[in-house]
């Protein structure tokens, strides 16, 4: 697949899911370049929102298996990636698989189960296989998880920890829809026999693979390097932050660079690419000091005070 057909591929997804999902075309390309760059995604937003619908529909164009956990208090480990039952007919233990194993897995308002649970995830979404009572057991591939999280309600909640927040590529947010899209959801809502929008796939789920190795073979000038390089590298001398942007954060803000382009229709990366995905890519992963949090400090002010310091190179394309 070059890139001209995984950009066809990509936008045919799109105006799948905008067709069953009202959100910003924003947040959809930010989600989808999450999935084209083999990462996973991270939704902060309040309920109600369609994060779900969302999900589903992307599932439902791409034709990938899809399973949702509502992640609770008492959810444990072995309710997600599955346990050994035993077999009265055989004698044996069996492994019965979770609900881990999906192409793409919605873990919702997973800052409600305890750490422990949460690190349940780490294997899955770093390595692609889980383990139970030493056994090894792969996942489907490609394997897609996009958590979400209240950012408002936070009793009964547990932070997620930051080497888990780091497997995430890109964090992103629904936000509210403008006063036409909720008078859609009005009329949506008025027609009680109506069914919840679906969407069919246009993408073959086995064609899913061969787009995600497409951003491969995307351009990136060694200046465009250096000037992702020196941005991850100056959110760690910044005053406000505790613990700046790891190298795998950098590693991803590339890969999504790249993924991005093809969404964009190019076999190339502009700094443009790599300036729209910063925050989406770095914000999740910056630790503020205890300073800057009492004084209001966001991570997004930091990012644009990191943008403006760090010199954009020029492209000869």
């Amino acid at each position: 697949m070059d890139v001209d057909l995984a950009t066809s591929r990509t936008a045919a997804v799109l105006e799948a899911v905008e067709s069953a999902v009202i959100a910003k075309r924003s947040f959809l390309e930010t989600v989808l370049t999450g999935v084209v760059g083999g990462g996973h995604v991270l939704l902060e937003d309040v309920p109600g929102t369609g994060k779900t619908l969302a999900a589903r529909s992307l599932a439902g164009a791409l034709d990938l298996s899809f399973t949702r956990i509502q992640f609770t208090p008492d959810l444990l480990p072995a309710d997600i990636t599955g346990s050994n039952v035993f077999d009265e007919r055989s004698g044996e233990f069996t492994f019965a698989e979770g609900p881990v194993f999906a192409n793409v897995v919605l873990a919702d308002e997973i800052n409600r189960a305890p750490p422990k649970t949460q690190a349940a995830l780490l294997e899955a979404m770093g390595e692609g296989q889980v383990s139970v009572d030493g056994e090894t057991y792969p996942l489907p591939d490609p394997f897609v998880v996009i958590a979400t999280q209240n950012p408002v309600e936070q009793e009964g909640t547990f932070g997620l920890p930051e080497a888990q927040r780091d497997r995430f590529m890109v964090k992103t947010s629904m936000g509210y829809p403008d006063r036409d899209g909720e008078l859609e959801l009005i009329d949506r809502r008025a027609d009680r026999t109506a069914s919840i929008p679906s969407v069919s796939s246009v993408v073959d789920g086995d064609d899913v693979t061969a787009l995600r190795a497409v951003p491969e073979s995307v351009r990136v000038d060694q200046k465009v390097r250096a000037y992702l390089v020196d941005l991850g590298r100056a959110t760690r001398e910044h005053s406000a932050v505790a613990v700046g942007v790891s190298p795998r954060g950098i590693q991803h803000l590339f890969e999504a660079a790249r993924a991005h382009a093809v969404v964009r229709g190019r076999g190339y990366v502009v700094p443009d690419d790599v300036k729209r995905l910063l925050e989406p890519v770095f914000g999740h992963r910056l630790v503020l000091t205890t300073e800057a949090e009492i004084d209001g400090t966001d991570p997004a002010d930091v990012l644009a005070d990191v943008a403006g310091d760090v010199d954009v190179p020029a492209m000869d394309v």
